[in-house]
């Protein structure tokens, strides 16, 4: 093959939809471990997708329900409210945090310790096309930011 055909070639692949949906990269991925009695929590984490995508949804088997919502001012009032999706901009870093986007654990299973391991599936959507991606949070204690240690 010459070279041109080859460089052709080249150019095709990294052009077409499945050279372009390159990786979704999640880091710091972490859950609030609950005290007793408590039957809901939050997941959170950043999220950098390398086209643009959406998050659609979310699972997990730690809970009934999985929801993604938002925290916002309203006025003088903090509210939250579920989001049906949240864009992921190609190349930007989307923080999944307290008192912003995050991911809402309702009708736990069971209790989170911390040092437990909260595994989700995030739902992604791009160019009409769904996919999922399992991704493992570390649960901290409750009131703790900073990231675990990795076991």
């Amino acid at each position: 093959m010459s070279p041109v055909v080859s460089a052709c070639l080249i150019t095709l692949l990294l052009a077409s939809p499945a050279a372009r949906a390159a990786d979704v990269q999640v880091t710091d991925a972490w859950a609030r471990a609950t005290v007793p009695g408590q039957q809901v929590s939050g997941a959170y984490m950043q999220i950098e997708a390398g086209a643009d995508m959406r998050l659609v949804g979310v699972a997990s088997p730690a809970a009934v329900r999985v929801e993604v919502h938002e925290m916002r001012m309203d006025g003088d009032v903090m509210r939250m409210r579920k989001v049906a999706t949240i864009d992921l901009p190609q190349g930007k870093v989307v923080v999944l945090k307290p008192g912003g986007y995050h991911i809402m654990l309702m009708n736990l299973k069971k209790p989170i310790a911390p040092g437990d391991i909260v595994p989700l599936k995030l739902e992604l959507e791009s160019d009409g096309k769904s996919r999922t991606l399992e991704v493992n949070a570390v649960a901290r204690a409750p009131g703790s930011h900073a990231p675990a240690p990795h076991p």
